[in-house]
């Protein structure tokens, strides 16, 4: 009778079958291998391991369709939680939009009630004389009337009713007027404070209606492509969010000088416009000046970093808050249940959530944009917005020309610049690579010390081959583009919000 095989015997009657000298030696010498370095050995020497070794009726009948089950069932309740989400979402904006607008509406009822105060307290003076001089001949003719005994009851009734009627019309008709005249003023203003991008972008959209005309001249005048429009909203931050429309290097910085946009003059306040770009010129690399191509980068990225940095701050007080609390409702536990899904935190650990829930400095992510995408001119950066060279496995991605045959990994791609550089944020908040960089920020914190660049770049160095060189790179970088002077800067604030569409 033939004898019962195991698993780890069959593994090694295959790897004797195939001939591996590797297994062979270790068994001459009397090593015991576990079953996992044989199968290790027999995959690198590329001998498939047949699916039956593995088989049995327990795990065929039982394991396989039990973990299927588990699967679905967690896949469900994911679902379940996304779609909870979303319904908190579309409350909120509701809610958010209904005060909006109620308050708009308030402000305009305001101001339209206190225009007509002034107007009608600016015929106040008018109004008097009138009433005065009126009343004067009126009594002085009913006392003469007395006095002669010629007055009539009915025709003095009907003198006094109408002197009020026509008082309470002629107010009203020139406090009418001045309101009017008022609200085209403002409207007058509102009109001329404008803003000078509206020519650039018509002459810019003009262009490709020439192209397209001169492709297609048969083309009716209906089918006309739109021109984008400026969207006025009232907000805290006014945010220009200018998307792909594929602008040369001469219009981003003819922008930037309509804006005054100016590095000088955000050194001195410490302040940046809220200006988000979505992707670089693609004519960029043709600046002449080394020096104007920085800036131009710089003016870029910077926006984007810094709204990122304000939103982790946002969070990390609200999680202060909530750590502190004994009693949380269910939006709160929500909202902490997704922080902790996003900093990849196991087992609801708070601690270890307000640890990786954290700002990068401004020089270190713009020194790493800068190093990693060639001043934003490199291939990674213009076709696929990736500014900080992030590999990727899996996901959609842009694969390298010098890349070796072994080697499959790819740079992770992005639809915005914006997407790139909240993923990057998180890959330094999360991934256990940079630990060292995420103790020696909360040590800084704990000191009361100001989180600089400089004081954390020698914890990168897992992030490129080349080590602690890379590192030397980055304090180049800072240092000679005195990348540290926006370290405290922060958006300005203001009360409108224009939004590009096109």
């Amino acid at each position: 009778m033939k004898k019962k095989l195991s698993y780890r015997d069959k593994l090694l009657e295959l790897a004797y079958i195939y001939n591996v000298k590797e297994i062979q030696d270790y068994t001459k010498r009397r090593k015991d291998l576990t079953i996992g370095q044989i199968e290790l050995i027999l995959k690198k020497n590329k001998i498939i391991i047949p699916k039956d070794f593995k088989s049995s009726f327990f795990k065929d009948n039982f394991t396989k369709p039990f973990s299927k089950f588990r699967n679905n069932i967690a896949d469900y309740r994911e679902e379940k939680i996304k779609d909870k989400n979303r319904f908190f979402r579309k409350v909120d904006n509701y809610k958010h939009d209904t005060t909006r607008k109620v308050n708009r509406g308030i402000n305009s009822l305001w101001r339209m009630s206190g225009n007509i105060g002034v107007n009608f307290l600016n015929v106040l003076p008018k109004l008097g004389t009138a009433v005065a001089t009126f009343f004067g001949n009126l009594f002085t003719d009913v006392f003469n009337s007395i006095y002669n005994q010629q007055i009539d009851n009915k025709s003095a009734k009907k003198v006094i009713l109408g002197f009020f009627v026509v008082i309470g019309v002629t107010t009203l008709v020139i406090g009418g007027i001045n309101t009017y005249k008022n609200f085209d003023l403002i409207k007058s203003k509102i009109e001329t404070k404008k803003p000078e991008t509206i020519i650039k972008k018509d002459t810019k959209k003009t262009e490709t209606q020439t192209k397209q005309l001169t492709k297609k001249p048969e083309v009716k005048p209906k089918k006309e492509i739109k021109k984008p429009e400026l969207k006025v909203k009232e907000k805290n931050v006014t945010e220009v969010i200018l998307p792909d429309l594929n602008l040369k290097t001469e219009t981003v910085i003819q922008l930037f000088k309509d804006v005054d946009y100016d590095l000088r003059k955000v050194r001195n306040e410490k302040l940046v416009k809220p200006i988000y770009f979505t992707q670089f010129p693609r004519d960029l690399d043709n600046l002449r000046s080394v020096q104007l191509k920085k800036e131009t980068f710089i003016k870029i990225v910077l926006p984007l970093i810094v709204a990122e940095n304000e939103k982790i701050l946002d969070d990390r007080k609200k999680l202060k808050i909530l750590s502190e609390k004994k009693f949380t409702s269910d939006i709160e536990k929500q909202w902490l249940r997704q922080k902790l899904l996003e900093y990849k935190v196991k087992k609801g650990d708070l601690d270890q959530l307000m640890l990786r829930m954290d700002m990068i400095p401004v020089s270190i992510a713009l020194a790493q944009a800068a190093k990693e995408s060639g001043w934003g001119t490199s291939r990674f950066a213009l076709e696929g917005n990736a500014i900080f060279g992030q590999w990727t496995w899996d996901g959609q991605g842009i694969a390298p020309l010098k890349r070796d045959d072994n080697k499959k990994h790819k740079i992770l791609k992005f639809p915005i610049l914006r997407a790139s550089v909240k993923a990057y944020k998180n890959n330094l908040n999360t991934h256990k690579s940079y630990s060292k960089f995420r103790e020696k920020r909360k040590s800084l914190r704990n000191k009361k010390k100001n989180i600089t660049g400089l004081d954390l770049t020698d914890t990168l160095k897992n992030y490129a081959q080349t080590g602690s060189e890379y590192t030397k790179i980055l304090n180049q970088i800072i240092t000679q583009n005195r990348l540290s002077d926006f370290e405290p800067v922060k958006l300005v604030n203001s009360v409108k919000q224009v939004e590009l569409n096109s």
